[in-house]
């Protein structure tokens, strides 16, 4: 075996991986293993927040398929990555985080930047892996990528900040030679029930979750949909798992989501959801309708098993790759039942989603503040930009982001990217640079709230100095909207830290060498669009919009009106103020 150091392994490593470029922070702590990246062909993408390098990762990933790298210094460096890391293991999403610490000389003596990240990521990882001894650097290494894929998630390695340096014997393996690629159909006896079921199903509905855009089974979802004569609804926050131009779609479920999905998904009869946990929040009631029957038959096709049966008690259990699984159960359904006619159905599902845009565009018509449009007239635009251009968009969390969910519309996969179920703001034009890294010549559009926007302005140099045209648009309310929202229903419009001030972010965005765009009706928000889009430059557009245009209660199942029981606080009690 070839002599080497510990750092001159794990580029190696990175190399086999096809690891093109690490994401990050410069520090003193792994700078050693920097040092090689431009001979090893390994680009470095220095950004402002260590935060942003893990979102930008995560959207890299979703898109390319290949595991984010990051990496940071010992202590602060690699705490900045916790929320971000967080979001990639809600997300499914594979990532390799990159973690001195402390020399192993020193580790317990509360030395300089010292802190206990192995531990501290444990929660927030599939696995939490720590280099013993520098001969086990490249190898520990290995077992990260090994884990990230097979455990779909982010796997952290601790590395003390000494064991980058030495001198081992390695050799250089190919990723075959350690990890294979995910697949197969789990328990074939399983099949056969869940074909008994769907051929008895006189209403099917199909959701599509993540793994059908993760493992590229769009076509065979809608064959499946076809010869069921099945709606197809898009999971929460995956609204490209399904091509909106197709009969079959009914658009996406949970919060803003589709009422002609859920009326559809209401009367259904069984329900196939496929690489979907169903999860609990993209699943609750909306709108007053409660969408999953609990008369209604469930087939799930997860490949986590934990995931089967987590939310929702089920009739038939996949525990299988939802690409596998639904070629499988496609080709035993052609086998045992003639396919169906569809024209009832699309009709159907026409009148349903007619319905359902009327309602939203009497919303979209309520009257603004002069010089302000309403936010739903906003994200109509943004909505056939990104349907029209095939564009990518990242979406934050908040009033206007989640609202998007009704206006986004694609025709293909992985277009879509949501900071999803853990809902950190800042996240959208953060995971839109590592969107743009992964298809350089797409349209990117990021969809940020004044409020996420804050959290993320700071990275316009880094689009500047990477060239990433990323179009943010960024809804100048005035306010945390949904928050506000909170406020207005539950605490007799008391605002406290709900309002936001700001005199121009798309002057702070020309400051910061981007083209800088101020619009207020739906034609120069096309237009600006359209420029940012021709002239392939960071660009942002403030988009002023009227604040008090407020999306329904984000959290209905978590809040309830206050009592107040000392006499100070009597008179907060909103059971005190006349109706």
């Amino acid at each position: 075996m070839p002599k080497m150091t510990p750092s001159e392994a794990m580029a190696e490593v990175l190399v086999q991986e096809g690891v093109t470029h690490v994401s990050g922070i410069l520090g003193s702590a792994y700078m050693d293993l920097l040092d090689l990246f431009p001979t090893a062909g390994i680009n470095f993408i220095s950004v402002r927040h260590e935060q942003t390098a893990g979102h930008m990762e995560d959207a890299y990933c979703r898109i390319s398929g290949k595991a984010g790298v990051v990496i940071g210094q010992n202590g602060p460096g690699i705490t900045n990555y916790a929320t971000s890391v967080a979001t990639a293991n809600m997300a499914h999403t594979p990532m390799v985080i990159i973690s001195p610490s402390a020399g192993s000389g020193s580790i317990g003596w509360d030395g300089f930047q010292e802190c206990d990240t192995w531990n501290l990521f444990k929660p927030i990882t599939r696995a939490s892996l720590r280099v013993p001894h520098p001969s086990r650097a490249a190898d520990v290494l290995r077992t990260a990528f090994r884990s990230a894929y097979a455990l779909h998630g982010p796997v952290l390695v601790d590395i003390p900040r000494d064991y980058f340096y030495g001198e081992v014997n390695e050799e250089i393996l190919e990723p075959s030679q350690y990890r294979v690629a995910p697949g197969g159909i789990g328990n074939p006896e399983q099949f056969k029930k869940a074909v008994e079921v769907l051929k008895g199903a006189k209403n099917p509905v199909i959701v599509a979750g993540q793994a059908v855009v993760s493992t590229n089974c769009v076509g065979t979802v809608k064959a499946l949909a076809e010869h069921l004569a099945a709606p197809v609804a898009c999971s929460y926050l995956h609204n490209d798992a399904f091509p909106a131009d197709h009969p079959l779609w009914c658009g996406p479920i949970g919060y803003m989501g589709s009422h002609a999905a859920m009326r559809l998904m209401e009367q259904a009869d069984v329900i196939l959801a496929i690489g979907s946990r169903l999860s609990y929040f993209g699943t609750l009631p909306q709108d007053g309708i409660n969408y999953f029957p609990k008369s209604a038959k469930i087939v799930q096709i997860d490949i986590n098993p934990l995931n089967l049966a987590k939310t929702h008690p089920i009739t038939v259990g996949l525990c299988a790759d939802a690409a596998d699984a639904s070629a499988e159960l496609y080709k035993q359904l052609r086998e045992a039942m003639p396919k169906k006619d569809i024209t009832a159905v699309a009709n159907k599902i026409k009148e349903e989603l007619a319905i359902w845009h009327k309602e939203i565009d009497e919303i979209a018509n309520e009257p603004v503040m002069e010089g302000r449009m309403h936010p739903r007239k906003a994200l109509e635009v943004v909505g056939q930009f990104v349907y029209d251009n095939d564009a990518i968009v990242t979406t934050d969390i908040g009033n206007t982001s989640s609202t998007a969910n009704s206006y986004l519309r694609f025709r293909n996969p992985k277009r879509d990217i949501a900071t999803l179920t853990f809902g950190n703001t800042g996240f959208a034009y953060q995971a839109a640079l590592g969107a743009q890294l992964a298809c350089p010549d797409k349209p990117v559009v990021s969809i940020a709230g004044d409020g996420a926007w804050g959290m993320s302005l700071f990275e316009v140099p880094t689009a500047c100095q990477f060239n990433l045209p990323v179009i943010a648009t960024v809804y100048n309310n005035g306010a945390w909207c949904a928050e506000k929202k909170n406020q207005v229903d539950f605490y007799n419009n008391r605002f406290v830290g709900a309002d936001i001030w700001s005199k121009s972010y798309a002057k702070i965005a020309e400051a910061m060498g981007a083209d800088g765009y101020t619009v207020n009706t739906q034609a120069d928000l096309k237009n600006a669009l359209e420029t940012a889009c021709k002239n392939r430059r960071p660009a942002v557009i403030e988009v002023m919009t009227d604040g008090t245009r407020l999306a329904p209660p984000f959290r209905r199942d978590a809040l309830a009106l206050p009592t107040r029981y000392l006499p100070k606080y009597e008179k907060l009690d909103k059971k005190y103020f006349p109706k």
